[in-house]
Protein backbone atom coordinates (compact mmCIF):
# COMPACT_ATOMS: atom_id res chain seq x y z
CA UNK A 1 0.00 0.00 0.00
CA UNK A 2 1.53 3.53 -0.99
CA UNK A 3 0.89 7.51 -1.24
CA UNK A 4 -0.61 6.68 -4.85
CA UNK A 5 -3.04 3.77 -4.18
CA UNK A 6 -4.45 5.74 -0.97
CA UNK A 7 -5.14 8.66 -2.88
CA UNK A 8 -6.50 6.70 -5.73
CA UNK A 9 -9.10 4.93 -2.88
CA UNK A 10 -10.28 8.10 -1.11
CA UNK A 11 -10.89 9.53 -5.02
CA UNK A 12 -13.58 6.64 -5.32
CA UNK A 13 -14.89 6.96 -1.50
CA UNK A 14 -15.22 10.65 -2.29
CA UNK A 15 -16.87 10.68 -6.02
CA UNK A 16 -18.61 7.53 -5.24
CA UNK A 17 -18.18 5.80 -8.67
CA UNK A 18 -15.03 4.50 -10.11
CA UNK A 19 -15.89 6.59 -13.51
CA UNK A 20 -16.10 9.82 -11.57
CA UNK A 21 -12.85 9.21 -10.44
CA UNK A 22 -10.89 8.18 -13.02
CA UNK A 23 -12.19 11.51 -14.66
CA UNK A 24 -11.18 13.50 -11.33
CA UNK A 25 -7.64 11.61 -11.67
CA UNK A 26 -6.73 12.11 -15.15
CA UNK A 27 -6.87 8.33 -15.71
CA UNK A 28 -8.84 5.56 -17.46
CA UNK A 29 -11.16 3.51 -15.75
CA UNK A 30 -9.54 0.03 -15.99
CA UNK A 31 -6.53 1.08 -14.27
CA UNK A 32 -8.16 2.94 -11.36
CA UNK A 33 -10.41 -0.69 -10.72
CA UNK A 34 -6.90 -2.77 -10.81
CA UNK A 35 -5.17 -0.46 -8.73
CA UNK A 36 -8.54 -0.85 -6.06
CA UNK A 37 -8.71 -4.35 -7.00
CA UNK A 38 -4.81 -4.68 -5.70
CA UNK A 39 -5.51 -2.62 -2.33
CA UNK A 40 -8.20 -4.87 -1.41
CA UNK A 41 -6.08 -8.33 -2.29
CA UNK A 42 -2.62 -6.71 -0.43
CA UNK A 43 -5.43 -6.40 3.01
CA UNK A 44 -7.46 -9.45 2.03
CA UNK A 45 -10.63 -7.42 2.49
CA UNK A 46 -12.90 -6.33 0.36
CA UNK A 47 -13.20 -2.14 0.49
CA UNK A 48 -16.14 -1.65 -1.68
CA UNK A 49 -19.58 -3.09 -2.98
CA UNK A 50 -19.97 -2.51 -6.13
CA UNK A 51 -23.39 -1.14 -7.44
CA UNK A 52 -24.63 -0.51 -11.18
CA UNK A 53 -24.32 3.35 -10.28
CA UNK A 54 -22.52 3.89 -7.20
CA UNK A 55 -20.07 2.39 -4.60
CA UNK A 56 -20.98 1.67 -1.52
CA UNK A 57 -17.66 1.56 0.82
CA UNK A 58 -17.68 -1.59 4.05
CA UNK A 59 -16.53 -1.26 7.30
CA UNK A 60 -12.82 -1.94 6.15
CA UNK A 61 -13.77 0.78 3.84
CA UNK A 62 -14.52 3.54 5.74
CA UNK A 63 -11.96 3.14 8.51
CA UNK A 64 -9.56 3.46 5.30
CA UNK A 65 -10.82 6.57 4.01
CA UNK A 66 -10.62 8.14 6.91
CA UNK A 67 -7.49 6.82 7.55
CA UNK A 68 -6.30 7.33 3.82
CA UNK A 69 -7.69 11.43 4.31
CA UNK A 70 -5.20 11.33 7.80
CA UNK A 71 -2.29 9.67 6.09
CA UNK A 72 -2.50 12.06 3.09
CA UNK A 73 -3.41 15.11 4.86
CA UNK A 74 0.01 14.39 7.23
CA UNK A 75 1.73 13.92 3.71
CA UNK A 76 1.33 17.26 1.91
CA UNK A 77 1.72 18.76 5.79
CA UNK A 78 5.56 16.84 6.03
CA UNK A 79 6.31 18.45 2.18
CA UNK A 80 5.37 21.76 2.88
CA UNK A 81 6.73 21.79 6.24
CA UNK A 82 9.76 20.55 4.66
CA UNK A 83 9.87 22.58 1.24
CA UNK A 84 9.20 25.46 3.92
CA UNK A 85 12.69 24.81 5.90
CA UNK A 86 14.75 24.59 2.43
CA UNK A 87 13.37 28.11 1.62
CA UNK A 88 14.16 29.02 5.22
CA UNK A 89 10.56 30.02 6.56
CA UNK A 90 10.89 27.40 9.31
CA UNK A 91 13.31 25.91 11.67
CA UNK A 92 15.63 26.49 14.46
CA UNK A 93 18.86 29.46 14.42
CA UNK A 94 21.06 29.41 17.02
CA UNK A 95 22.88 32.10 17.32
CA UNK A 96 25.66 33.32 19.38
CA UNK A 97 25.69 36.53 21.01
CA UNK A 98 27.61 39.44 22.93
CA UNK A 99 26.04 41.65 25.18
CA UNK A 100 26.55 44.65 23.71
CA UNK A 101 24.88 43.45 20.51
CA UNK A 102 21.18 43.77 21.79
CA UNK A 103 20.01 46.92 21.11
CA UNK A 104 20.57 46.45 17.53
CA UNK A 105 19.71 42.80 16.79
CA UNK A 106 16.28 43.78 18.87
CA UNK A 107 15.48 47.12 17.30
CA UNK A 108 16.15 46.40 13.28
CA UNK A 109 17.39 43.31 12.10
CA UNK A 110 15.98 40.60 14.56
CA UNK A 111 12.27 42.27 14.34
CA UNK A 112 12.20 42.48 11.00
CA UNK A 113 13.51 38.87 10.58
CA UNK A 114 10.85 37.78 13.04
CA UNK A 115 8.26 39.82 10.80
CA UNK A 116 9.01 37.78 7.62
CA UNK A 117 9.46 34.24 8.72
CA UNK A 118 7.70 33.59 11.95
CA UNK A 119 7.62 30.38 12.00
CA UNK A 120 11.68 30.53 12.58
CA UNK A 121 12.84 29.33 16.06
CA UNK A 122 15.70 30.59 17.82
CA UNK A 123 18.57 29.38 20.42
CA UNK A 124 20.55 31.92 21.51
CA UNK A 125 23.83 31.58 23.16
CA UNK A 126 25.53 34.89 25.36
CA UNK A 127 28.76 35.23 26.28
CA UNK A 128 31.78 37.79 24.92
CA UNK A 129 33.35 37.80 21.41
CA UNK A 130 35.82 34.92 22.03
CA UNK A 131 32.93 32.97 23.38
CA UNK A 132 31.05 33.32 20.64
CA UNK A 133 34.05 32.54 18.03
CA UNK A 134 34.32 29.05 20.10
CA UNK A 135 30.74 28.35 19.90
CA UNK A 136 31.00 28.79 16.40
CA UNK A 137 34.31 26.87 15.65
CA UNK A 138 32.72 24.20 17.43
CA UNK A 139 29.94 23.72 15.20
CA UNK A 140 26.80 24.63 18.34
CA UNK A 141 26.02 27.69 16.23
CA UNK A 142 25.54 28.67 12.79
CA UNK A 143 25.64 32.29 13.33
CA UNK A 144 27.66 34.87 15.60
CA UNK A 145 27.03 38.23 16.76
CA UNK A 146 30.01 39.96 17.28
CA UNK A 147 32.13 42.93 17.86
CA UNK A 148 34.99 44.00 16.29
CA UNK A 149 38.17 43.53 16.59
CA UNK A 150 38.57 39.86 16.06
CA UNK A 151 40.75 37.71 13.90
CA UNK A 152 38.40 37.27 10.68
CA UNK A 153 40.55 34.99 8.81
CA UNK A 154 38.73 32.05 9.34
CA UNK A 155 34.78 33.68 8.78
CA UNK A 156 32.88 34.82 6.59
CA UNK A 157 31.53 39.01 7.88
CA UNK A 158 28.78 41.04 7.31
CA UNK A 159 29.51 44.24 8.95
CA UNK A 160 27.11 46.64 10.39
CA UNK A 161 28.04 50.63 10.24
CA UNK A 162 30.69 51.20 12.56
CA UNK A 163 30.07 53.26 15.95
CA UNK A 164 32.00 55.75 18.36
CA UNK A 165 33.24 54.41 21.68
CA UNK A 166 31.62 56.99 24.34
CA UNK A 167 32.74 57.68 27.99
CA UNK A 168 29.81 57.45 30.80
CA UNK A 169 29.65 59.17 33.78
CA UNK A 170 27.68 60.82 36.31
CA UNK A 171 27.63 64.20 37.59
CA UNK A 172 30.39 64.48 40.00
CA UNK A 173 32.86 63.06 37.08
CA UNK A 174 31.49 65.61 34.47
CA UNK A 175 34.34 67.71 34.34
CA UNK A 176 33.25 69.78 31.38
CA UNK A 177 29.39 70.14 31.32
CA UNK A 178 28.82 71.65 28.52
CA UNK A 179 30.50 69.71 25.94
CA UNK A 180 29.25 66.24 24.71
CA UNK A 181 32.44 65.15 23.10
CA UNK A 182 35.86 63.98 24.89
CA UNK A 183 38.99 63.45 23.64
CA UNK A 184 41.10 60.47 24.80
CA UNK A 185 43.67 62.51 26.68
CA UNK A 186 41.09 64.06 28.43
CA UNK A 187 40.83 60.59 30.31
CA UNK A 188 44.31 61.00 31.24
CA UNK A 189 43.62 60.11 35.47
CA UNK A 190 40.57 59.14 35.29
CA UNK A 191 39.14 56.27 37.32
CA UNK A 192 38.44 53.93 34.13
CA UNK A 193 36.01 51.40 34.06
CA UNK A 194 36.25 49.27 30.72
CA UNK A 195 35.13 45.82 29.38
CA UNK A 196 37.52 43.79 29.21
CA UNK A 197 37.61 43.45 25.13
CA UNK A 198 38.47 46.47 24.58
CA UNK A 199 41.44 46.72 27.13
CA UNK A 200 44.03 46.59 24.99
CA UNK A 201 42.54 49.00 22.30
CA UNK A 202 41.96 51.66 24.84
CA UNK A 203 45.37 51.47 26.23
CA UNK A 204 46.68 51.83 22.89
CA UNK A 205 45.23 55.12 22.00
CA UNK A 206 46.04 55.98 25.89
CA UNK A 207 49.72 55.27 24.95
CA UNK A 208 50.00 57.20 21.98
CA UNK A 209 48.74 60.24 23.94
CA UNK A 210 51.83 59.51 26.25
CA UNK A 211 49.67 58.27 29.44
CA UNK A 212 49.30 54.92 30.80
CA UNK A 213 45.16 54.44 31.57
CA UNK A 214 43.96 54.52 34.77
CA UNK A 215 41.66 51.33 34.89
CA UNK A 216 40.07 50.73 37.98
CA UNK A 217 37.68 48.14 37.06
CA UNK A 218 37.50 45.96 34.42
CA UNK A 219 35.01 43.29 33.17
CA UNK A 220 33.41 40.63 30.43
CA UNK A 221 29.79 42.48 30.56
CA UNK A 222 29.31 45.86 29.05
CA UNK A 223 26.17 45.74 31.22
CA UNK A 224 28.86 45.68 34.30
CA UNK A 225 30.35 48.72 32.78
CA UNK A 226 27.41 50.94 32.63
CA UNK A 227 25.90 49.94 36.77
CA UNK A 228 29.31 50.40 37.78
CA UNK A 229 29.64 53.63 36.27
CA UNK A 230 26.02 54.48 37.10
CA UNK A 231 27.04 53.06 41.02
CA UNK A 232 29.52 56.86 40.67
CA UNK A 233 32.73 54.11 40.86
CA UNK A 234 34.43 55.83 37.84
CA UNK A 235 33.95 56.82 33.76
CA UNK A 236 32.84 53.67 31.62
CA UNK A 237 34.26 53.06 27.99
CA UNK A 238 31.76 51.58 26.04
CA UNK A 239 30.31 51.27 22.06
CA UNK A 240 27.62 53.77 21.97
CA UNK A 241 24.68 51.52 20.73
CA UNK A 242 25.20 49.31 24.42
CA UNK A 243 24.07 52.63 26.48
CA UNK A 244 20.81 51.00 26.87
CA UNK A 245 21.58 47.90 28.17
CA UNK A 246 21.61 48.13 31.76
CA UNK A 247 20.01 51.07 34.61
CA UNK A 248 21.74 54.17 33.44
CA UNK A 249 19.62 56.66 35.62
CA UNK A 250 22.52 58.76 36.59
CA UNK A 251 24.53 58.93 33.55
CA UNK A 252 25.38 61.06 30.82
CA UNK A 253 27.87 60.06 28.10
CA UNK A 254 30.40 61.91 25.64
CA UNK A 255 31.42 60.43 22.59
CA UNK A 256 35.17 59.52 22.31
CA UNK A 257 36.79 61.97 19.94
CA UNK A 258 39.47 59.01 17.91
CA UNK A 259 39.00 57.29 14.86
CA UNK A 260 40.52 54.28 16.48
CA UNK A 261 37.88 53.98 19.18
CA UNK A 262 35.67 53.30 17.12
CA UNK A 263 33.26 49.24 16.54
CA UNK A 264 31.55 47.39 14.64
CA UNK A 265 28.65 45.08 15.06
CA UNK A 266 28.95 41.71 12.92
CA UNK A 267 27.16 38.94 11.65
CA UNK A 268 29.94 35.86 11.00
CA UNK A 269 29.71 32.40 9.65
CA UNK A 270 32.48 29.78 9.32
CA UNK A 271 33.96 29.71 5.68
CA UNK A 272 33.61 26.47 3.79
CA UNK A 273 30.91 25.19 6.22
CA UNK A 274 27.13 24.08 5.40
CA UNK A 275 24.85 27.14 6.13
CA UNK A 276 20.88 26.25 6.50
CA UNK A 277 18.52 28.08 4.15
CA UNK A 278 17.09 29.52 7.78
CA UNK A 279 20.85 30.52 8.82
CA UNK A 280 21.18 32.45 4.95
CA UNK A 281 18.09 34.41 5.47
CA UNK A 282 19.01 35.93 8.45
CA UNK A 283 22.41 36.99 6.84
CA UNK A 284 20.87 38.48 4.06
CA UNK A 285 18.54 40.13 6.19
CA UNK A 286 21.38 41.50 8.18
CA UNK A 287 23.48 42.60 5.41
CA UNK A 288 20.55 45.25 4.33
CA UNK A 289 20.90 47.39 6.49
Amino acid sequence: MDLKQLKYFLTIAEEGQITSAAKRLHIAQPPLSQQLKNLENELGIELIKRGSRHIELTDAGKILRDRASQILNLSDSTVNEILDLKKGFSGTLKIGTVSSSGTILLNSRMNEFVLKYPDVKFELYEGNTFKVLDLLDEGIIEIGIVRTPFNNSSYNCIYAEKEPMIAIMNKKYDWKESKNVVSIKELKNKPLILYRRFEQLIKDCCIKENFEPNIFCKNDDARTTILWANAGFGIGILPKSAYNLASNNNLIYKEIQNTKLTTQISAIYKKNRYLSTVAQNFINEFSLD
